[in-house]
């Protein structure tokens, strides 16, 4: 079924095709339609799930820890500083193990106190153990939830799917909303490995003793590891379903390419619809979508850029004192590896300025002409 639907609504939809068995609120804008909606679905009957109702965000992951722990399907969406305080518990759901699936819109963080878009918020919680998904339509929204779950629940680690905060969240556009029996074919019910359970006791999160803990940290890292080939597998067996497919990297004109841009979420449409009129100008340009931040795959970015083009990383956030998150994350894996590219990076969109196609051409343009140094930060589109 074709609706015409903003992101969040068609998160929502993808939550509700999942059949959670509990769903924990808490409003916070720009992600508050998604839990109005769920709200919404339980109280038409159209999703039997038990909502509950908290007093902050902190809440909200406390809930769902329980919930999950007692083999529940969970669901759960936030925004920005309400991220920022589940932080603690972040930590909590990743370390026992528990496939929670979260909507993260994204949103600036203050002060100054503002409501629009950076990826601040979710980045800065990239060390926390989940998953993390950036999404660029409304559809590849809807498609992601349900992918997370599958994933999650393979894994079993957390998956945050992010959200562009009013670019994506609150525009409309058309988006496939698949059938109920074609999602249970690929999300059939959850069936967890160990669960909170007085005929079949086990302990969840119990104090351990240093020669414990290393070994359980040593397990959740190779299984995160393990995601970059599953994903692969899921997101397969989507397409063959839904005919719909969503790589954790997606290259896009990179065989020749000069110089390719590295970017994720909303800023990829800008992007490609820049590269055609550059490439219109004479200028080789590439672009490489990157969809997984957590785990980071630095095996597939090394396959879709060649060694020699240069490469510019768009970043959406700043690490105070550090740059661009992702082009550093980007220069790890290519030192690693011994390649040479030269990486650029840009910084721009924070708190929800618009990146438009002149800000993204005259970096290329710059870079192309050695105007940015290497490990130099530059600003697009700012009153610098």
């Amino acid at each position: 079924m074709k609706k015409v639907i903003t992101g969040n609504q068609a998160a929502a939809h993808a939550a509700r095709l999942a059949r959670p068995d509990v769903v924990a609120v808490y409003p916070i804008t720009p992600q508050t339609s998604v839990s109005e909606m769920m709200a919404e679905f339980v109280a038409r009957g159209l999703l039997k799930a038990r909502l509950i109702r908290v007093e902050s965000e902190h809440s909200v992951m406390a809930a769902l820890i329980g919930a999950s722990m007692t083999g529940a399907r969970t669901f759960t969406a936030t925004s920005s500083h309400g991220l920022a305080l589940m932080h603690e518990l972040l930590h909590w759901a990743a370390g026992a193990r528990l496939p929670i699936v979260m909507v993260n819109v994204n949103r600036a963080m203050g002060t100054p106190w503002t409501i629009w878009c950076d990826h601040l918020d979710s980045l800065s919680q990239r060390d926390t153990g989940w998953m993390q998904f950036y999404c660029e339509s409304s559809q590849e929204a809807l498609d992601t939830v349900l992918q997370a779950y599958k994933l999650a629940e393979k894994v079993n680690l957390p998956a945050m799917v992010n959200l562009d905060g009013f670019y994506l969240s609150h525009t409309v556009e058309p988006v496939d909303i698949p059938e109920q029996d074609l999602v249970d074919a690929f999300l059939p019910t959850r069936i967890p490995l160990y669960r909170l359970d007085i005929s079949d006791p086990h302990s969840f999160g119990a104090l351990t003793s240093p020669e414990h803990y290393y070994e359980l940290r040593y397990k959740a890292q190779k299984q995160m590891e393990q995601v970059k080939q599953i994903i692969k597998t899921v997101n397969a067996e989507f397409s063959r379903i839904f005919g719909r497919s969503w790589p954790p990297v997606e290259a896009i004109e990179t065989q020749d390419a000069e110089i390719i841009i590295v970017t994720m979420a909303t800023a990829v449409g800008t992007c490609r619809w820049t590269i055609r009129r550059l490439r219109q100008q004479g200028l080789r340009v590439g672009l490489v979508k990157l969809k997984m931040f957590r785990p980071f795959p630095g095996e597939d970015l090394l396959e879709a850029i060649p060694e020699g083009p240069r490469v510019l990383v768009l970043d959406r956030n700043l690490s105070l004192g550090l740059g661009g998150i992702i082009q550093q994350e980007l220069k790890n894996i290519f030192y690693s590896a011994g390649r040479r590219n030269q990486i650029f990076s840009a910084i721009a969109g924070l708190g929800g300025r618009d990146i438009t196609p002149e800000q993204i051409e005259l970096a290329v343009k710059q870079s192309r002409q050695d105007m940015y140094a290497a490990g130099q930060i530059n600003w697009l589109g700012g009153k610098i």
